[in-house]
């Protein structure tokens, strides 16, 4: 058995393809399929079985679509009332992948029709647990509803036992989430390997024998996750439609100057620092990384269903429709470049200070700090007198933020930067604070 694979990184997840040297089955995969047919060529298998470990809530699915393209059996739990055509399956149900072995075993928490795979070739064994059992802590359990929460998390503390009676102590673990995922809960670990046996000495589900207590320290931690969250498991319960990845021709700078002036979104791909330094009037600044938290900061954040156009290099522009058509996003304009007053002569190119922690000790008594953390972090720990609004909440709380210079900071400087784009863009006078916090 190999098993190979696929990082969504700015998501936190991972999908999986596992063979047997001839035929594949392909585990979670997300919208754009391209890269599961790639890792099935280079390996020189066929792909002949699909399947989902859960709806996915922080992912539009590939599933139906990869099961589609390859004339695949699609494993979907039959509980799951979909609006597509599925091979049902169900706690115990077995299927045969080549020589390998797959059972599905019911891990309710995450979601209640949560499965998780057991996979076995001869003595080697895998666990693909979805958003079960995670490296270092488990799925979050607040995704459906609060009425279900508590139920649900005990579900997901009986559940990672269920696992270890399934498989075997060796067996390696393949979660989907956990690797950065607002799906995740708990204190995540940063492996990138384990094996159920690992898991049983140290993630707390198993290493707190108290079944109420976890339960209660569970929810107590649960922080607050992507408002687009609520689109996900609608749109995979009829069925995602393949993903448009093509670069749109770039906006006529006429136009793009009329997209500003109308107060339509226009997202800045560039670095943070270069944004602050120059930038045009208007737009917004959500920098691309391949590492950052991009996709889910933009779709958390900007209204939803509103049409962007992205500005940027166009190996950015190219890779951040690619990011957003797994959260739904789909066919931003773009105007491509780096230079703003090229991309549209008829607007303003404005700027605002950035500073570190020592600039910030420069302002006056009578500015704003604004912290952009969430809530919890904020909690945690935070400088005297600074009123926390998280990003996430800024552009519904605006007037609540009091008058004067706001000298805005998060964790890294990331979340900071988009909030004083948007805080300029509302017309307040304000500074980016870009340093890690707590100040050094």
């Amino acid at each position: 058995m190999e098993v190979v694979v696929i990082e969504t990184r700015p998501l936190g997840d991972r999908s999986y393809v596992v063979h047997d040297g001839g035929v594949a089955l392909v585990i979670d995969p997300q919208r754009d399929t391209d890269r599961v047919e790639a890792a099935a060529a280079q390996a020189h298998v066929r792909i002949t079985h699909v399947a989902e470990t859960h709806l996915h809530n922080d992912y539009l699915s590939g599933g139906l679509i990869l099961a589609r393209a390859h004339g695949a059996v699609y494993l979907v739990n039959g509980a799951d009332a979909v609006g597509f055509e599925r091979t049902p399956i169900a706690d115990g149900g077995t299927v045969r992948v080549g020589r390998l072995t797959v059972k599905a075993i019911a891990t309710p928490g995450h979601t209640h029709h949560h499965l998780s795979y057991v996979v076995t070739d001869g003595q080697d064994q895998a666990v693909f647990s979805g958003g079960s059992l995670l490296y270092g802590s488990v799925g979050r359990t607040d995704l459906v509803s609060p009425a279900d929460t508590v139920p649900l998390t005990h579900a997901q503390y009986s559940s990672v036992r269920r696992l270890t009676a399934e498989a075997r102590p060796e067996a390696a673990l393949y979660p989907t989430h956990g690797f950065g995922s607002f799906c995740s809960s708990g204190p995540a670990s940063s492996a990138h390997a384990s094996t159920i046996g690992e898991q049983q000495q140290s993630n707390h589900a198993f290493t707190d024998p108290d079944e109420d207590h976890f339960v209660q320290e569970l929810i107590s931690n649960l922080s607050a996750y992507p408002s687009y969250y609520a689109h996900m498991a609608p749109a995979n319960m009829t069925g995602p439609g393949p993903a448009d990845l093509a670069v749109p021709e770039s906006v006529d700078p006429d136009e793009l100057s009329r997209r500003l002036a109308a107060g339509e979104w226009v997202v800045d791909l560039r670095r943070r620092v270069a944004f602050a330094a120059s930038h045009l009037k208007g737009s917004v600044s959500f920098e691309y990384g391949r590492g950052s938290s991009f996709t889910a900061y933009l779709g958390w954040v900007l209204p939803w269903n509103r049409q962007l156009t992205l500005l940027g290099a166009e190996g950015d522009v190219e890779n951040a429709i690619r990011d957003l058509s797994r959260i739904g996003i789909d066919s931003p304009d773009a105007a491509l470049g780096t230079d703003p007053s090229a991309l549209a002569p008829g607007t303003a190119v404005v700027h605002y200070p950035r500073v570190d922690w020592h600039g910030l000790r420069q302002g006056s008594l009578r500015d704003v700090v604004l912290d952009v953390r969430r809530t919890d972090e904020y909690d945690a720990g935070h400088l005297a007198g600074a009123v926390n609004i998280p990003l996430h909440e800024l552009l519904l709380r605006m007037p609540e933020i009091p008058a004067g210079k706001v000298w805005v900071h998060c964790a890294s400087g990331y979340r900071s930067g988009v909030a004083a784009s948007l805080l300029q863009r509302a017309g307040r006078d304000v500074v980016h604070v870009d340093a890690k916090y707590p100040p050094s």
